[in-house]
């Protein structure tokens, strides 16, 4: 599951820039999410899991949506209109980095000399990809900030995942996420894309909304939230690391984009960031 979700969503950001590229972003999003929910409903109905949810658990999984969903698709969708598939995936997994600041000071989690390491780490990084972006003066620092944004709001969508007392089954969860997710995006796309949709989807596009749809919501997304909350930090940050390599390799394959010399140090940033973050102590590898 690790090696599968790792390469599904490594290879969706540039799938992701494909779509994105000519159609509305907001537009893409919603066709995906609307052959994704009838396919999610369908392998809860195939396993006979029950998509009921609790009226006392309502506010809960709006919440859980919220932030696992709604803002992260709104963020990432827009952020990656602006950048480099490769550059907005090292953005969006400076997550973990994120996940470990907001445990500091919304759950009072005690940091270790180790964690201020990583934050420097993913600081350098960051600004290596804003400097390259300021240089190219190509408007991009908007991007920068949007997967940035969105990688705080996942970061604390996993806090909640593994935090939640609903005990619905995930495919539950996974189906109204989904759900709210669509009819949310759905609103900011009449409202503000339905001037710009001149054309329907050619061929490659076509591809991506069905890859996303049945790929990313119909594997991926069911696979992350089940890792959250079963794995410990070191099985999923694993499977996390590797995906913006995936990412910036698909991208220079599928897309032709040729990351500079930032991209490439800004990689080795993040990726020793999570490191510092996710990985297990000595005493930890002991079994101390």
């Amino acid at each position: 599951m690790l090696v599968l979700l790792t390469l599904s969503w490594g290879v969706n950001w540039p799938v992701m820039k494909i779509g994105v590229h000519e159609l509305p972003p907001m537009t893409f999003r919603v066709m995906t999410m609307i052959g994704g929910l009838p396919l999610v409903a369908a392998i809860a109905r195939a396993r006979g899991i029950p998509l009921r949810v609790p009226r006392e658990h309502w506010g809960e999984l709006f919440v859980l949506a919220l932030f696992n969903m709604v803002l992260w698709q709104i963020l990432a969708i827009y952020g990656v209109e602006l950048l480099s598939s490769g550059r907005a995936a090292i953005l969006a997994y400076t997550m973990p980095v994120w996940a470990a600041l907001l445990g500091i000071v919304v759950y009072a989690e005690r940091p270790s000399p180790r964690l201020w390491v990583g934050v420097a780490a993913a600081a350098l990084g960051v600004l290596l990809l804003v400097g390259g972006e300021t240089a190219k003066i190509a408007g991009s620092p908007a991007g920068t900030l949007l997967m940035l944004s969105a990688a705080a709001v996942w970061g604390f969508g996993t806090h909640l995942m593994r935090r939640r007392r609903l005990h619905a089954h995930i495919l539950a969860i996974s189906f109204w996420s989904l759900a709210i997710g669509l009819l949310a995006c759905g609103a900011i796309a009449l409202g503000f894309e339905r001037g710009r949709l001149e054309r329907g989807p050619n061929a490659a596009e076509w591809g991506a909304i069905a890859y996303n749809a049945f790929v990313v919501f119909g594997f991926s997304q069911l696979a992350w939230f089940r890792l959250a909350t079963i794995l410990t930090p070191v099985a999923s940050g694993l499977s996390v690391m590797l995906i913006p390599v995936v990412g910036l390799f698909s991208g220079m394959v599928m897309l032709g984009e040729r990351p500079g010399w930032q991209d490439w140090l800004a990689l080795a940033s993040v990726l020793a960031a999570m490191a510092t973050v996710l990985l297990p102590g000595p005493r930890a590898r002991s079994g101390g």
